[in-house]
């Protein structure tokens, strides 16, 4: 992996955790405590789901696992569907979460790219 590649893969990194604690605080300090919609079932599941996913597409970058396109291409969906549910519900904690899960699937859909054009 070339200088250029590994910054990749660290900035790709750095995002996933950012993405994963903004998820996981939005979630627990602001959804679940202001009840309704926030609370809603599916989209308690979404940022869950969010917050998981991200920590493993991190795990398998650090590690240099040969499958971590695979996983970012993954991360990339899901963090494009928890940006659709944080938006939907307005307001500036939720946009907030729902700008970092963007920023964090582009980056990975970006990862996913280049391993499978090597």
């Amino acid at each position: 992996m070339n200088n250029a590649q590994n910054n990749d893969v660290k900035d790709c990194v750095i995002l996933c955790w950012t993405c994963r604690t903004e998820c996981h605080e939005t979630l627990f300090l602001h959804c679940l405590p202001t009840g309704g919609e926030h609370a809603n079932a599916e989209h308690v599941k979404i940022m869950t789901d969010c917050i998981q996913i991200c920590q493993a597409a991190a795990d398998y970058m650090t590690r240099g696992s040969i499958m971590h396109a695979e996983v970012c291409v993954a991360c990339a969906d899901v963090c494009e569907a928890c940006a659709k549910s944080c938006e939907s519900l307005g307001g500036d904690e939720m946009k907030r979460c729902a700008d970092i899960c963007r920023r964090c699937a582009q980056k990975c859909r970006d990862m996913g790219k280049v391993k499978k054009a090597a």
